[in-house]
């Protein structure tokens, strides 16, 4: 997809924090020589075919209380549809990446799971609850030590 000048410096503007205003959209505009109607229709329609997945706040997990999290490698085993017990994965709360990766001889495993939780326990019980709904039983749970990097995909 091409941009024009003007849409690529929005884009890069919406990517991150917005102005923090009453009018953030008509801030940008402002910032880039455009219009708030512009602004807004370059957004309605990135939203609408799909290049804008969504639009929101983003919560520090860590900082709102929930300061456990496990990456979950799954064993999902000949006989079992990953799509679908990715389906069932992916439906949970606290769970925020769910992925389907290629194995490899020394680690089987296939589908990867962030779970989050206010305690180790948390993250367990939803391991425990997933084992249940899928009848996947083959697991490693990694929880995290520190974190070292987190944000967003800058594009522009």
């Amino acid at each position: 997809m091409d941009f024009t000048q003007s849409e690529h410096d929005i884009l890069r503007i919406v990517q991150d924090t917005l102005p923090d205003s009453a009018t953030p959209y008509a801030d940008i505009a402002r910032l880039t020589g455009s219009t708030e109607e512009k602004v807004l229709a370059l957004l309605t329609k990135l939203k609408k075919d799909g290049q804008i997945r969504r639009f929101g706040a983003t919560l520090r997990h860590q900082q709102a209380g929930y300061g456990f999290n496990a990456m979950v490698a799954w064993y999902i085993e000949e006989g079992f549809d990953p799509d679908e017990v990715g389906r069932i994965m992916a439906t949970r709360p606290e769970i925020s990446h769910c992925y389907l990766r290629p194995s490899c001889m020394d680690w089987p495993y296939d589908m990867y799971t962030m779970i989050h939780g206010k305690s180790r326990e948390d993250c367990m019980q939803v391991v425990k609850d997933l084992m249940e709904q899928t009848g996947v039983t083959q697991y490693e749970m990694l929880f995290s030590i520190k974190e070292l990097k987190k944000t967003s995909m800058e594009y522009f």
